[in-house]
């Protein structure tokens, strides 16, 4: 089984190559390290950084140097980090990863991306208002598909084994924006119609597909503005897209339906395309998705996407061994097999009560045939954390 820990270049940064790579081979044993190389804005707490205690991450920020040759002329290019100045901690994690014969993965954040979509809001996803999302890019505008295969290619030049795609599809409203407020209840179907996007490309998306874009986007705004209105509207059940679906009646058990296949078809392809850079520059593409059955209104539509990507990895964030197998195996009803998946677990207290748990989730996942296994975070966790995971990889 393959094994690392994802990371921040600013751990290899605050505590230099010796610390960060020995800490990685010596007390966690995995075989390769994880490294954000386009990452959102977060306030994060850690514990063991010689340097800080509390850091921000800027947003939408790159922890790589950009080929300067390969961004000429694009609106959508990453912008390195005020925090690792003039160096290049990829270039730095790539060598001392293949010194100490290890594997490099680009952890990368594609289009939650607060500071390109604040840029270039015609870039966002527009809700059925016109409101922009200034917090995500949109993946059906084709400078947005540019923006994604040129990063994916520019990675390439570290000598990058996989490339891990967080992030490659749409968002809901609620994403973690910075004092995100709600002060009426929304309720989950109003909630969910305001993360759809119609901009332009997304409705012609749709239209090409054969789809009424436009009366989609009609019946969903004013079913958004009946539950805005109404508290007692507000609380309705239902699933927006089923049969008997609120947003229109009749219209949103086939034309919304429809609608969201054609999202579903606009990730699915930009995930294929990213995937063909990907392996052009001998590199998998990793596909980091959650729960099974749950990604419907962001465009992903898992059975579709276990063909366009090299592997699919999702969370085990739960507190026993037989909850994380339920997580693995419920892929499979979408066409998933767990021997073409990824598996991040916790090994901090929030998941893990002991070594002895770690160690039965990682036999768990061996049982079932998963062959890589990740542990989140190397900076956000305590260094026992760390001697968890070399005991249960050992084990």
């Amino acid at each position: 089984m393959e094994s690392s820990v994802l990371a921040f270049a600013t751990d290899l940064l605050d505590e230099g190559p010796d610390d960060f790579f020995g800490n990685l081979a010596d007390r966690a044993g995995v075989g390769g390290v994880t490294l954000a190389s386009v990452y959102h804005e977060a306030r994060d707490v850690f514990p063991h950084n010689p340097r800080r205690v509390v850091r921000y991450l800027e947003p939408g920020a790159a922890y790589f140097r950009p080929d300067p040759a390969a961004w000429r002329g694009r609106r959508l290019a990453p912008v390195p980090s005020t925090a690792i100045g003039d160096r290049d901690p990829f270039a730095e994690a790539a060598e001392q990863a293949r010194r100490r014969g290890l594997r490099l993965h680009a952890w990368t954040v594609f289009l939650h991306n607060d500071r390109l979509g604040f840029r270039h809001p015609d870039c966002a996803p527009a809700n059925a208002f016109g409101d922009r999302h200034l917090t995500e890019l949109c993946p059906a505008h084709p400078e947005v598909r540019e923006y994604v295969r040129t990063l994916v290619a520019d990675l390439g030049r570290y000598g990058v084994d996989a490339v891990r795609a967080e992030s490659l599809h749409f968002h809901g409203l609620r994403h973690g924006y910075h004092h995100e407020r709600y002060f009426e209840q929304l309720g989950p179907v109003a909630e969910t119609l305001l993360g759809i996007c119609f901009c332009d490309h997304c409705r012609a998306a749709a239209d090409r597909a054969g789809v009424p874009a436009d009366e989609v986007r009609d019946a969903v705004r004013a079913e958004i503005r009946r539950r805005l209105a109404d508290e007692d509207a507000a609380a309705e059940p239902g699933d927006p897209a089923g049969p008997d679906g609120p947003a229109g009646g009749a219209l949103a058990g086939g034309a919304l339906a429809g609608y969201l296949d054609a999202s579903a078809a606009t990730v699915t392809s930009l995930a294929a395309e990213a995937a063909e850079v990907a392996a052009e520059h001998g590199m998998r593409l990793t596909f980091m998705s959650g729960a099974p059955g749950g990604g419907r209104f962001a465009g992903v539509d898992l059975p579709m996407l276990a063909g366009a990507v090299h592997q699919v990895e999702t969370l085990g964030y739960a507190r026993s061994p037989e909850a994380v197998r339920e997580k693995v195996t419920a892929f499979a009803r979408y066409g998933v097999r767990p021997q073409d998946m990824a598996v991040i677990l916790r090994p901090m207290a929030e998941d893990c009560d002991g070594p002895a748990n770690l160690a039965a989730k990682v036999a768990a996942l061996r049982a079932l045939g998963v062959p890589e296994v990740e542990f989140y975070h190397y900076g956000l966790m305590r260094l026992s954390s760390l001697d968890r995971i070399g005991a249960a990889l050992r084990g």
